[in-house]
């Protein structure tokens, strides 16, 4: 029996997949960088991963700061997906698709406090500390 392949990448092992795993998440990147929305966040990024090793005391401060940049735009990257997936599937309005995206809206608003609140906190820490 010869099944064909529908998804190469299920096929590599070893080294080729890491490889191509990665070619995979630099095209995510890519394409994130499209979305106004990560952009903006990818520049703040360049200037509060920076700021975080200043702002930081110790290394979990650091950590901290650093880490809650990043999970914003994780999270970001991630609501993209779930955007661009409900619209592959069709772009007419359904309350299930509202209800995925609105979600996915609420998760970033979320890990924008989280940032905001850990910031803020080392920023008081720094300055009444």
């Amino acid at each position: 029996m010869n099944e064909e392949v529908v998804n190469p990448q299920k096929a590599r092992k070893g080294l080729s997949r890491i490889f191509h795993a990665g070619g995979y998440s630099l095209a995510g990147l890519k394409a994130g960088w499209g979305e106004t929305a990560f952009r903006q966040e990818a520049i703040f990024a360049i200037f509060l991963i920076p700021a975080a090793f200043w702002l930081g005391q110790t290394w979990v401060e650091v950590t901290l700061l650093c880490g809650s940049v990043i999970f914003v735009m994780v999270v970001e990257l991630l609501n993209t997906g779930i955007e661009t997936a409900i619209d592959r599937i069709g772009t007419e309005w359904h309350a299930l698709s509202k209800r995925a995206k609105d979600m996915g809206s609420a998760a970033v608003l979320l890990s924008l406090l989280l940032c905001l609140g850990i910031w803020l906190t080392a920023i008081w820490k720094a300055l009444h500390g």
